[in-house]
């Protein structure tokens, strides 16, 4: 593990209370379209389970 003395305790501490809060402002916008297919209906899903499990 080797030598983990008072002043690595101390770097660690220091480094882990530190808050970047920079990251917010560099957000990138998108933009575009999403489109949305609800597929087969809930019945034909069933139908289709219940084939795959071989009922």
């Amino acid at each position: 593990m080797g030598a983990y003395d008072e002043d690595e305790h101390e770097r660690r501490e220091k480094k882990t209370s530190e808050v970047d809060a920079d990251f917010d402002a560099e957000r990138p916008e998108y933009s575009g379209t999403l489109t949305y297919d609800s597929g087969d209906s809930a019945e034909a899903l069933l139908d289709k389970f219940q084939e795959l499990n071989g009922a």
